[in-house]
């Protein structure tokens, strides 16, 4: 990979690693789920206009916008505002193993012994994160697997469903998910129109930075080094992002670094590397 690319892969990854962080300080201002939905209000106000899709592609979306949009996406603000920066980034990263599971299950793809490996060690890992004090009730732990798990199942819809542009499906997702995330915060959150009008330029700025940094240009970055390089030479790189998200956690939000964090995270890294590593054909989406 020359250089250019490999700098604009590193790129991608830390824009990702700090959309974690960035994340947190949002919830922190604002309501998840609000922030959730000012999130993608401005995903779809910056995409849908300039991405039109065909109307037969319309279902297929309403229903990405379900498994990516509320499932992944919603709870994974909501965990994050529970759970350390660090700990949410390696919980996360159990979404390849939950979709390599439901490939075996519903696409027939064949395991074997280093997916296997990869498997149980990742959650291993996360039955050591379990036990450590960085998660003091289940509430977080369960809220982003459940994130994971809807990033799985959206990896499975996009390799299943119709070819989309990776922009366009971004928007149109966001688009379908405003009334979605909308409603909840309406249901389960309290003074939002308090928080918007109180929300700093940090708050406002992890809108601005989760839409646009890593949704859209991130995003974008990711897909054309995919056009030009084998997927082998590029989705590893993403194996760095919770590395690089536990750093970031423990420098700029003083999260810190325990046993269970480094052997937990470990493990999880570990076994995510080996089913990354040998499957070449699956292009994941990140946050």
């Amino acid at each position: 990979m020359p250089l250019r690319d490999l700098l604009l892969g590193l790129l991608v990854i830390a824009i990702w690693s700090l959309n974690i962080i960035v994340i947190k300080v949002g919830v922190a201002e604002l309501p998840p789920l609000l922030m959730t939905t000012l999130r993608f209000i401005l995903v779809a106000a910056l995409l849908v206009p300039f991405y039109p899709v065909a109307r037969a592609q319309l279902p297929f979306l309403v229903l990405l916008s379900i498994t990516f949009g509320s499932l992944h996406f919603a709870l994974l603000f909501i965990g994050l505002g529970q759970a350390e920066a660090g700990t949410g980034a390696l919980l996360v990263q159990m979404g390849t193993p939950f979709a390599t599971l439901l490939a075996v299950v519903f696409l027939k793809e064949k395991l074997g012994l280093k997916r296997l490996a990869g498997l149980l060690l990742s959650f291993a890992g996360v039955v050591v994160l379990a036990g450590g004090p960085t998660l003091p009730s289940p509430i977080p732990l369960t809220i982003l697997l459940l994130s994971a798990f809807g990033w799985a199942v959206s990896q499975l819809l996009i390799k299943r469903g119709p070819p989309i542009a990776p922009l366009a499906l971004a928007g149109w997702v966001a688009l379908f998910a405003v009334p979605q995330v909308a409603v909840g915060s309406w249901l389960f959150e309290h003074n939002q129109w308090q928080a918007i009008t109180q929300a700093s330029w940090l708050g406002w700025g992890a809108v601005a930075y989760t839409a646009i940094m890593s949704s859209i240009v991130a995003y974008g970055i990711w897909y054309a080094l995919l056009r030009r390089h084998p997927v082998n030479r590029v989705v590893p790189m993403t194996l760095l992002t919770p590395v690089c998200a536990v750093g970031l956690g423990a420098l700029l939000m003083g999260d810190p670094m325990g046993f269970h964090k480094l052997v937990g995270g470990g493990l999880v890294v570990a076994g995510v590397a080996l089913i990354v590593l040998n499957v070449g054909k699956q292009r994941p989406t990140r946050a």
